[in-house]
């Protein structure tokens, strides 16, 4: 079974901005997507909170992208992967402003030492 991460990318209101009116609404809406996605949940994931950044190369520091977090799940492919996205909450606003970005995931493999 490979693993696929979810990025989930958008305006998103910040989590130390989100209201508890707000908060009492995402908490079981997350809780039933996961519920729902059940044995495929590798790693429920978590929110980016707090400081970004991006490093080039050279050294410079940039812009960090308006990711908001993750999620890993298992599946046999990517078409099942988006199946299992169906519901996420971070999908709920209904337009193009939000995306669940998804990646499989390889495996790093140590160099060989002679």
């Amino acid at each position: 079974m490979a693993q696929f991460i979810l990025l989930y990318k958008g305006p998103a209101t910040p989590q130390a901005d989100t209201t508890p009116e707000v908060g009492a609404q995402l908490t079981p809406a997350w809780g039933a997507w996961m519920g729902k996605v059940g044995e495929a949940l590798v790693d429920g994931g978590a929110p980016f909170v707090g400081s970004s950044t991006a490093l080039a190369g050279d050294g410079s520091s940039k812009r960090a992208s308006d990711l908001n977090g993750y999620t890993i799940v298992g599946a046999p492919d990517i078409d099942a992967t988006k199946a299992l996205c169906g519901g996420n909450p971070f999908l709920d606003d209904r337009t193009a402003n939000c995306a669940v970005k998804i990646y499989e995931l390889g495996t790093m493999r140590p160099a060989k030492v002679s």
